[in-house]
């Protein structure tokens, strides 16, 4: 694995959004782009049941969401879209959350609203007939000239079941072509949820949304919010990759211990908008995670970057690594003792410290 601590010298002033996405892809699969803080999530534990009045065959990690039934409480989230190796992996993880009725997000869908051509990459609907998918738009491209109609268009153009509109106000900081206009968004994000077919989903992208903004979303009509809090991928760190200079790489390099945690996250974000759904990613590893964010308040746990991992190598990997979590989450419920989702989110956790 590459680990240059110099900025990529591919980078150009005029680099467009497919180009923008390569990078991505290929900067999350060669360079070390993790946050030097953790989740939170490993300060805490279950209470062990040594004598659970159940057995393993009767655990149910079914849900109903947003009008469908998923399987167990996975989501594979945003990831990529608007290249060909975009396709590959979409279709990858597209198959994946049909086999297993789990959730899945896509990439932003942006480069294919200005470009048509791309939509290809991001068309997964064929793939995961009855699997929850969420489309996908940066909220901030509400200040740049995006409407209600192109909200829907990204909806109609992978058949999705919510949009997501994700906030990723640093990331557009740090980039040298990005766009920072984040004046008046609530109101447009507002608009949106009023107005569009189906649910939004207001996410971060790996800092962490808190208790103030996660009422101001509550109240603008958001119908989920993914914490994407920190200690997993820092986009920070990535785009100390896709640096021009060596001012600008230290720059992004700065913040990549930003954020609140994700654990944190999802307190604060439950504290603030009470009556809204959660979910909990950002430097979730496995299955216990997933069950130790539900029981803090989520619905689904999302993980990205060890599905992008593993769809690069084969589609056999991926379902590996579904059947995996599935099978964590399934043992952690027996070992507390409870039989269903809504029985583990009552689960009390303590923290590790204390015990």
């Amino acid at each position: 694995m590459n680990k240059r601590n110099e900025p990529h010298d591919s980078y150009s002033e005029d680099d467009d959004i497919s180009g923008r996405k390569s990078d991505h892809i290929r900067i999350n699969l060669e360079e070390d782009v993790f946050t030097g803080l953790k989740s939170g999530l490993e300060r805490y534990a279950f209470d062990h049941n040594a004598l659970p009045d159940l057995n393993l065959s009767d655990i149910d990690l079914s849900q109903d969401l947003f009008g469908k039934r998923i399987d167990f409480p996975l989501l594979i989230s945003s990831m990529t879209g608007g290249t060909d190796k975009a396709r590959q992996i979409n279709q990858i993880l597209a198959e994946a959350a049909q086999s297993n009725r789990i959730t899945m997000g896509v990439g932003s869908q942006r480069a294919a609203l200005e470009d048509p051509s791309l939509e290809y990459s991001f068309k997964i609907r064929s793939i995961a007939r009855d699997a929850l998918l969420f489309a996908n738009l940066g909220a901030v491209q509400l200040n740049y000239g995006y409407s209600v109609g192109h909200c829907q268009r990204a909806v109609e153009m992978i058949e999705a079941d919510a949009l997501i509109l994700h906030l990723n106000a640093l990331q557009e900081a740090l980039q040298p072509e990005g766009q920072t206009q984040f004046k008046g968004l609530l109101n447009r994000i507002e608009t949106i949820c009023r107005q569009i077919s189906v649910p939004v989903i207001a996410k971060e992208v790996g800092w962490g949304i808190s208790e103030r903004t996660a009422r101001q979303l509550s109240e603008a009509g958001v119908a989920a919010i993914d914490v994407a809090g920190a200690g997993g991928t820092s986009w920070a760190k990535v785009e100390k990759y896709r640096a021009r200079d060596k001012n600008q790489s230290a720059i992004a390099d700065a913040f990549g211990n930003w954020g609140i945690p994700t654990a944190e996250s999802i307190q604060q974000v439950r504290r603030g908008a009470p009556d809204t759904i959660i979910f909990a990613s950002g430097g979730l590893n496995d299955g216990i995670d997933i069950a130790k964010s539900i029981a803090l308040g989520a619905s689904l746990g999302g993980i990205a970057g060890k599905f992008l991992r593993a769809a690069e190598i084969s589609g056999e990997e991926v379902m590996n690594l579904c059947t995996q979590m599935k099978k964590e989450i399934q043992i952690v419920m027996f070992a507390v003792g409870v039989q269903n989702l809504p029985e583990l989110k009552k689960s009390p956790l303590v923290k590790v410290g204390n015990r």
